[in-house]
């Protein structure tokens, strides 16, 4: 009898044999700077956590104070019985801090985007993306029922051609949404978001914009990429995020109109079909955003480390590309060297994962090194210096 489960296997091994698994490392303790990676203490250079905030003892504290208070879990999805106090008050302090009319929290960000896109253009409608957008965002379009359209990575003009082919569309559009990233998590780029804005509204299009890797790094006291560029929320009526990067938690939300948030949890299945936060994960994320209003210098401390390790990486002789932000990609070439360049540097101490085809292009395989606040001076030069020894002894500089 044929084994209808075959393929899983077969395909595994295909992955394997061309060296595209995923090969899972395991973290023992929390993400701190210095920390258990397989059983080897080593210096953490790749994860999302830039604020060094999933380690914050406020945070903790709160955590651990809601699980006391309201239990371990909230025992529904939030449309039923699930809809804590502490939801509520994360929603209002979110778009305080946002300085949006509402917010409204997901329980990831990836269901986010695949909950709301489609929900937001249909059949009948037009979605206009950024061809770098990630891979929750083009899920997201693709679970929609609307025409789709693709422009070239931040052109703005490349974007103009495709919003005023659009106004020939016979019938015409009901509605066309503009979506694209805020920075982009490969070469650590961010969008240009006044002018994608500006291209969009004499077409009286939406602007959705995900900004996960901005939140916590741009703008006024982090307060991300619609604050960076000054915009206004009639300007960019969608703002998403996700707490599990720099608020150092986990979950995805949205900022907007009351009318955004409305719509959206009477729409979103993703949000309305899954369990509501826990009350430990809710009552950390609060903490988290009163952190970021309140302690300033980890945004500050961020930004003086990424500096001083961009300037010291370009003076070793290494590409790294064109990043505007924290991440600094550390650009080698093929896979092979980057996969050597990532374990030499495991090796001396330094956990920081290479990113290879089909991820990025052939040639442009790269360690992927994102900056953490909670870094001291010396365990930023322990790096550099482990940078500078890889790549002299593998023949990289």
């Amino acid at each position: 009898m044929r084994d209808p489960t075959a393929f899983l296997r077969q395909e595994y091994d295909e992955l394997v044999r061309a060296d595209l698994d995923w090969k899972l490392r395991v973290l023992g303790g929390p993400s701190t700077p210095w920390c258990s990676i397989d059983g080897k203490r080593v210096l953490m250079f790749c994860s999302n956590n830039y604020l060094g905030l999933s380690n914050h003892p406020k945070i903790k504290a709160a955590a651990i104070s809601a699980i006391e208070s309201h239990g371990a879990g909230s025992g529904s999805v939030r449309p039923i019985a699930g809809n804590m106090d502490i939801h509520m008050e994360l929603e209002r302090r979110l778009a305080a801090f946002k300085r949006a009319d509402a917010s409204l929290v997901y329980q990831t960000g990836f269901a986010t985007n695949a909950g709301l896109i489609p929900q937001l253009a249909g059949d009948g409608d037009l979605i206009v993306s950024d061809e770098l957008n990630h891979g929750s965002i083009i899920d997201g379009v693709r679970l929609s029922k609307a025409e789709k359209a693709v422009y070239r990575h931040s052109d703005v003009g490349d974007l103009e051609r495709v919003l005023t082919g659009a106004e020939h569309h016979a019938p015409a559009y009901r509605r066309i949404l503009v979506i694209t990233d805020g920075v982009f998590s490969m070469d650590g780029d961010v969008a240009p978001l006044d002018r994608i804005a500006a291209a969009a509204a004499p077409h009286g299009a939406m602007v959705y914009v995900d900004d996960a890797h901005g939140e916590g790094v741009l703008g006024e006291g982090g307060r991300g990429i619609v604050s960076h560029f000054r915009l206004s929320r009639e300007q960019v009526q969608v703002e998403m995020g996700t707490f599990s990067k720099a608020f150092g938690v986990v979950g995805g939300h949205i900022s907007g109109s009351r009318d955004l948030v409305n719509f959206a949890y009477n729409k979103s299945r993703t949000w309305l079909l899954s369990g509501s936060h826990p009350p430990g994960v809710a009552a950390a994320c609060l903490a988290a955003v009163d952190v970021l209003e309140h302690e300033p210098q980890h945004v500050e401390r961020l930004w003086s480390l990424t500096r001083r390790f961009k300037k010291a990486m370009a003076g070793l002789g290494f590409d790294i590309g064109h990043s505007e932000t924290p991440i600094t990609p550390v650009i080698v070439g093929e896979s092979a060297r980057a996969k050597a360049l990532s374990q030499r540097l495991f090796e001396l101490g330094v956990f920081a994962l290479p990113i290879v085809f089909p991820m990025v292009a052939k040639d442009k395989a790269r360690i992927r090194t994102i900056m953490n606040a909670a870094l001291s001076d010396a365990d930023l030069e322990t790096a550099i210096g482990a940078f500078d020894t890889a790549g002299r002894e593998l023949k990289l500089l």
